[in-house]
């Protein structure tokens, strides 16, 4: 059913011609290496060699009774082909795969072609992407990945397509040198004046509960506001000393120094749903029931449950010195924290549950949004609050509800430097912005006034009750 056909000799380009009858039974399997080039696959055969599977439908959709398959393994360093312009990945191997099958092109496939890179273990940082080479993008072609699924994995990256055509693994690039550095510094310098307004704020919380008297849903309010700026404190404090001492700390000591700043990470996110969790109390469940030693019992949740957590992840050993590197394997940046070994542990407890956090707080502060407003519309806070006092709030709310924290999922992969640096200042920023906010909400400018929030809840107190 199968008949090979012939290798090109040119520099930079093998292929191999195979006739396929219409009646194969089988999935076609060929096998490619940079150096080899492609050949028919032994079933037996193992080795770091690229796989291809083209699966049976496809010659079963054919008009003809045989047709002949043409499978091309270009060196494209050596051709000078394939070059995109700007382009930020690597080619794998400089090695570029081609496949046709017949005169006709093949697209829309319901039962992919299977193409399985071989590499190992790629560099901390470098993400792989299955890519095609199409030639109308831009001026002289570029690299797509429509159609295509990547599934990376220890020894190799498998790529499903559902056409046929020119294909690649593009590895994406790691920060380069500069930038890293650049960021780092830049991260260092806003812990620096992250940790100095953190200290104000707290002092600023202790000042309005020892020095006004306040209703308990607000004095509960600034409690809660003050553990989280508390917990804002000892992330930068832990970052700090995590620049200042990785890459030259011992491997226990970097590993407990990792604790700790993963400890101080999700103590953030904790204490964020927790004040999210409070404003659905106040606007929602606005008559809700009185609960002994609340505060208390949430100081225990958000500051027990992250310890249990890197526990847990330190009974694994997942801490420890992780690197920054290029493609080339030069390490450009040290940090204490979650080794590569062991991301699966940053997937659940950073990506995973910091994304329930985040989707959970803009609900919430999408009813808390429409209630104020709503309240605005009626007149209710009408000459309370100036409408840039009202927007402040929302803003601040915004940022509390952990909004400067979700930047870092648009970093993934190949993010531009510009998205980097938006994410790594308005994370340094964020005990500026709350701090203005606090100010700005709790300070009281008028004896019956101790800020926004407490109004309108105030104000809807009344209301639900009289409705009932």
């Amino acid at each position: 059913l199968l008949q090979s056909g012939w290798h090109s000799r040119l520099p930079g380009l093998k292929t191999l011609l195979l006739n396929v009858s219409r009646a194969v039974t089988r999935d076609v399997l060929i096998a490619f290496s940079p150096t080899e080039g492609p050949s028919r696959l032994n079933t037996t055969e193992k080795g770091k060699a690229g796989k291809i599977h083209l699966p049976r439908e496809i010659f079963r959709s054919l008009s003809s009774q045989t047709v002949r398959v043409v499978v091309t393994v270009l060196n494209i360093q050596q051709l000078g082909m394939f070059k995109e312009i700007n382009q930020t990945g690597q080619v794998l191997d400089n090695t570029v795969v081609g496949i046709t099958v017949g005169d006709s092109s093949i697209s829309g496939l319901q039962e992919p072609v299977q193409l399985s890179f071989a590499h190992g273990e790629l560099p901390q940082g470098v993400t792989p992407r299955c890519v095609f080479w199409d030639a109308s993008k831009g001026r002289a072609g570029g690299w797509r990945s429509s159609g295509c699924v990547t599934r990376p994995g220890d020894q190799g990256t498998v790529c499903s397509c559902d056409h046929l055509t020119f294909f690649t693994l593009l590895l994406n690039p790691a920060l380069e040198g500069s930038t890293a550095r650049a960021l780092v510094a830049v991260a260092t310098a806003g812990s620096g004046v992250a940790v100095a307004f953190s200290i104000f704020t707290v002092a600023f919380c202790i000042f309005i509960r020892c020095s006004f008297r306040l209703e308990e849903t607000v004095r509960t309010n600034l409690g809660l506001h003050l553990n989280l700026v508390g917990s804002l404190l000892l992330l930068n404090l832990a970052f700090l000393l995590n620049t200042g001492l990785s890459g030259r700390a011992s491997p226990g000591t970097c590993g407990l120094l990792g604790g700790l700043t993963h400890y101080c990470l999700l103590c953030c996110f904790t204490w964020t749903a927790l004040e999210g969790c409070q404003l659905y109390l106040l606007f929602v469940k606005v008559l809700g029931t009185y609960i002994q030693h609340y505060l208390a019992k949430l100081c225990l949740l958000g500051w027990g449950f992250p310890a249990v957590v890197v526990g847990v992840a330190g009974a694994l050993g997942s801490y420890g010195e992780y690197s920054i590197q290029t493609l080339d394997h030069q390490a450009i940046a040290h940090l204490c924290w979650i080794t590569s070994k062991h991301l699966l542990v940053h997937y659940i407890t950073n990506c995973g549950y910091f994304g329930l956090i985040f989707l959970f707080n803009t609900a919430v502060f999408g009813v808390v949004t429409h209630k104020s407003c709503s309240l605005q519309g009626t007149g209710a806070v009408q000459g309370h609050r100036q409408p840039w006092k009202v927007a402040l709030v929302a803003a601040g709310l915004f940022c509390l509800l952990g909004a400067t924290w979700a930047l870092a999922f648009l970093t993934y992969g190949i993010s531009s430097a510009a998205v980097l640096y938006l994410s790594t200042v308005l994370n340094s920023l964020q005990g500026i912005f709350i701090f203005i906010w606090l100010v700005v909400l709790y300070y009281p400018k008028t004896k019956e006034s101790t800020g926004s929030l407490s109004y309108i809840i105030r104000h809807d107190k009344t209301t639900t009750a009289s409705q009932d």
